[in-house]
């Protein structure tokens, strides 16, 4: 078994710190950070929070728990993104990268897009109704309603201010919409290994471009499972990121 420590970066909102899914990771080194703007983190001004901050603060994270040695990135949605960039910066740190429907373009970005044309005020409002009807927000997403997907979505709706969302929605387009974006994105999968992870629920609106789907090492489709696959199944994705990083 790789003893090669593993960085799990979230997305736009949540966690990927869940107890399911580091069960499926025994005795192996994990790291599943909140981003700048999320839970310990969470009071970081608007000002500040962009994709480079992210990249910096996980380096930071990263060094200081591991030190000089590569690790395993798990990115999802906007982790995907981070990921990438991460490893363009310090490939040195980068052994693989597992992208679970990570952003290529501002297809993918649509909620981010959402969230930079809103308001303040509005951000406000969409959050504050999500944390008030919770069961509604897990419907639209066809996430099953039980009582762990309630406590886990309570959770996930709690770890970020609205203007995180709106901040990091607004930074998620800029960087994906820069001409060098997708060339960048395309060096690391030709220097890196790359695994690709989609939800079967998800995966046709995943924009992936073919020279990802030719030069990834594999894509793994999580059935039954939509975006946020880790909240539809966390010991199956945590059984797939084994699965990707052994």
């Amino acid at each position: 078994m790789s003893r090669t420590p593993i960085v799990l970066i979230h997305g736009l909102m949540g966690s990927l710190d869940d107890p399911a899914i580091h069960a499926c990771l025994p005795d192996r080194p994990v790291l599943a950070p909140p981003l700048l703007g999320y839970g310990e983190f969470s009071t970081t001004p608007p000002a500040r929070l962009s994709i480079a901050a992210q990249i910096a603060h996980i380096h930071r994270l990263v060094t200081e728990r591991f030190g000089a040695g590569p690790v395993h990135l798990v990115g999802h949605s906007m982790g995907g993104a981070i990921a990438p960039l991460f490893a363009e910066s310090y490939p040195h740190l980068t052994a693989t990268i597992v992208d679970v429907e990570g952003n290529f373009t501002l297809k993918d970005a649509f909620w981010s897009g959402q969230l930079a044309r809103m308001s303040e005020a509005q951000a406000e409002q969409m959050l504050g109704r999500q944390r008030a009807d919770p069961a509604a927000w897990l419907a639209r997403l066809r996430i099953a309603i039980n009582e762990r997907t309630l406590a886990s979505a309570c959770e996930w709706l709690h770890l970020q201010p609205a203007s995180t969302l709106r901040a990091l929605g607004t930074a998620l387009v800029k960087t994906t919409s820069k001409p060098d974006y997708l060339e960048t994105v395309r060096k690391i999968f030709a220097t890196h290994s790359v695994h690709l992870v989609a939800g079967e629920r998800s995966r046709d609106d995943w924009d992936t471009p073919e020279w990802a789907l030719d030069s990834a090492k594999s894509l793994t489709v999580m059935p039954g499972c939509g975006h946020l696959m880790m909240l539809d199944d966390p010991e199956g994705f945590g059984r797939v990121v084994a699965g990707l990083t052994d």
